[in-house]
């Protein structure tokens, strides 16, 4: 009214609709955009459908779905795994050719704790059974069994034992083992015994020794004897020469490394298998020549187990129920003649053999006091 008296000629003009008007309008233009949109969106929809031509639309992603698409299951999981049986159609191609995959790279991408598999290399049952289940008892997840046994024998074996049935002949066999045993890929140390051994120490000091030592313990000597040299065949040249022609025990202890060198060993073999000798004991002389070959800085040139050669013949001595006493049961430990990564050991041999299915009961009350398990 102020300004009013100032402009005394001014008409004021009142229009009480001015500020309901725009929005409507602006409602009418929305709708109208919408059903353009509703429109173009129908034409497009319809003419894929009917041409089959894909537009340049970017591809709906539901918010509910992760921006990177899920992967199959065919990671890590798949070869790191333990098998939950060994039992499986391969052939011997087709497992050895499996398990001889051999990671390059030393450190794994996983969590990982190396286990010690415990091959037994048996013609029928495991009469000392009840000795190595209190050995290994409390250290599962450290250690793995396998059982290869003659195809006749039908055992009646533990589920937790894992067995393998193969052929009659030693190396193929042990091999055989070797191969399937691979296919774990926890098992990082791998020790081969018959139904006759029996551990000398405790399972701690046990797998200690073997995963801290710097090498793999398989016996390889050169004997220039009848029973060493006398069984070389000169066929088996080229690939073997008489100067690298080895003896030892069977019963060994290898790493993965060297496990994976064995079954994928397609030049030696063949040649052992075909030229050795009638009598050459192929076991004897196979392994220790061809890792002496292939990996004679990563051997020992020892067993982990003891045998007892003085009473003489072919064979070491078996020991029955009267041999086990207090004063053979000190014996066993008073064995300090080797090297073990390069000093003097007080601890020489692992394993002994040949004990006797009669030797449980008396082994089995002295192993406490003498062998610590």
């Amino acid at each position: 009214m102020e300004e009013a008296k100032d402009f005394p000629n001014a008409t004021v003009v009142v229009r009480p609709n001015q500020s309901r008007g725009f929005p409507h309008r602006l409602m009418h233009l929305l709708i109208l955009f919408l059903v353009l949109c509703f429109s173009i969106s129908l034409f497009v929809i319809c003419t894929v459908r009917k041409t089959g031509v894909a537009t340049a639309v970017a591809p709906r992603v539901s918010v509910s779905q992760p921006c990177v698409e899920e992967q199959p299951k065919t990671g890590l999981d798949h070869w790191i795994k333990s098998p939950s049986s060994l039992l499986h159609t391969m052939s011997d191609e087709q497992l050895f050719w499996r398990a001889s995959f051999m990671p390059q790279l030393k450190s794994y991408p996983f969590t990982r704790t190396p286990k010690i598999a415990f091959m037994f290399l048996t013609k029928g049952p495991l009469p000392l059974a009840p000795l190595w289940e209190r050995f290994l008892k409390g250290h599962e997840g450290l250690y793995s069994i396998y059982v290869h046994s003659l195809p006749a024998y039908h055992a009646n074996f533990p589920r937790t034992s894992k067995a393998e049935w193969g052929r009659v002949s030693m190396c193929d066999a042990e091999r055989r083992l070797l191969a399937n045993v691979l296919l774990d890929i926890s098992n990082e140390y791998f020790v081969l015994v018959s139904e006759s051994c029996i551990p000398l120490y405790n399972f701690t000091l046990t797998y200690n020794y073997i995963t801290n030592s710097n090498h793999s313990f398989m016996g390889a000597f050169d004997d220039k004897g009848p029973v060493g040299r006398g069984r070389y065949n000169n066929k088996m040249l080229p690939e073997v020469d008489i100067s690298q022609w080895r003896k030892g025990s069977q019963w060994f202890e290898v790493d993965r490394k060297l496990a994976t060198i064995i079954v994928s060993d397609v030049t030696y073999y063949p040649k052992f298998k075909e030229f050795c000798r009638p009598a050459c004991y192929v076991d004897e002389h196979y392994f220790p020549t061809m890792l002496t070959i292939q990996a004679s800085d990563s051997i020992a040139n020892r067993s982990l187990t003891w045998v007892d050669w003085s009473r003489g013949g072919p064979h070491p001595a078996t020991f029955g129920k009267s041999d086990i006493t207090e004063k053979f049961m000190k014996k066993l430990q008073d064995m300090h003649n080797c090297d073990y990564n390069g000093k003097p050991a007080s601890v020489c041999y692992l394993f002994a053999r040949k004990f006797s299915p009669g030797t449980l009961q008396p082994l089995f009350l002295l192993a406490p006091k003498y062998l610590g398990y």
